[in-house]
């Protein structure tokens, strides 16, 4: 009988223990033990796996490769600066001797470090990501207003929905090939090939996430909107967007999250210098270290994306009148 008493205060104090402890401390705790059983399974399944340049890269050989890819971005940086040091001086020097000379001044064009090909990398999947929403969402609301719409433009969205980027870039690079014609151009062709591939797969699933957000929309509301008589603009922008913006932002997630992956394989085809250029050519370098840093750009790539979409679920958050609503 002791025991029971003992036992059912001892329950008692752990509920109250838990009680105690923040949730958010709780999730830390369980998010740190994931990653660390992860880290801890990584490392053995690499340890027993063998290639032709060497041993997968474990956990440590990852770390290692991303403290080398910084130091060589610290060393390109230090190669810009005495570039520019340079230039600047020599113009100095030459307007001194001849006050109407003309100054020359050049970009530096040395190897890109890794953390240029990063952003490289953010700027092309925004520029793709952000065309394609200001494509996609206003079609989505036109075919979740109108059925007759939605059947027509349907069969088109299905057809090309699947298509693959692969398949998307050749023609890309056809197109802006032709029209994007420049002695002197602002935008380099291999981010506008990667760009637009990003804009072409991004569009499905916004369209159709908000067209089915439209047309979920309570019916009472779009009379009360009739008998009023609102401005189809006032109707959109009062009534249909502020209830369609979650099944909106679940769209533009599920958006993102295509782009970033589409982007890689379309910067290696397409050359452009951001992080699928990276793995390409660490992949034609084969050296030993090849691996490792390789599996450093896995890691960031999935990194950026998981920090892209708490983006778009802190706007989310942001933008939609159910404040209480549970966002993941």
């Amino acid at each position: 009988m002791s025991e029971v008493v003992s036992s059912g205060g001892g329950g008692h104090r752990g509920a109250l223990i838990q009680r105690s402890i923040p949730p958010g401390v709780i999730r830390i705790v369980f998010q740190a033990i994931g990653v660390m059983v992860f880290l801890l399974l990584w490392h053995g399944a690499a340890k027993s796996v063998t290639t032709s340049l060497g041993q997968f890269p474990g956990p440590a050989q990852v770390w290692e490769q991303s403290i080398n890819l910084y130091d060589e971005h610290v060393v390109q940086r230090d190669k810009a600066a005495a570039f520019y040091e340079r230039q600047e001086k020599r113009n100095a020097e030459k307007l001194a001797k001849d006050p109407d000379a003309v100054a020359k001044w050049r970009t530096y064009t040395g190897k890109p470090s890794y953390a240029d090909q990063i952003l490289t990398s953010i700027v092309t999947v925004a520029f793709g990501f952000g065309l394609a929403s200001v494509l996609a969402i206003p079609p989505g609301i036109v075919c979740g207003l109108s059925d007759r719409v939605y059947q027509a433009i349907n069969p088109v969205i299905q057809v090309f929905k699947p298509v693959s980027p692969l398949a998307w870039l050749p023609l890309v690079t056809m197109v802006v090939s032709a029209l994007y014609v420049s002695d002197d151009p602002m935008l380099d062709k291999s981010f506008l090939n990667s760009g637009f591939t990003v804009a072409l797969c991004c569009l499905w699933p916004t369209v159709i996430n908000t067209a089915v957000g439209v047309a979920s929309i309570d019916r009472d509301l779009i009379d009360v909107s009739r008998v009023i008589r609102l401005s189809a603009f006032t109707k959109v922008r009062q009534i249909v967007l502020p209830s369609a913006v979650p099944m909106i932002f679940t769209g533009l997630r599920l958006s993102l999250a295509t782009g970033w992956m589409v982007l890689i394989a379309a910067e290696m085809l397409a050359q452009n210098p951001g992080l699928g250029k990276f793995i390409w050519d660490e992949f034609q370098n084969g050296s030993s270290d090849s691996l490792g840093r390789i599996m450093v750009a896995v890691v960031t790539i999935g990194l950026i994306g998981f920090v892209l979409d708490r983006g778009m679920l802190f706007l989310q958050g942001r933008f939609s009148w159910d404040k209480s609503a549970v966002l993941r």
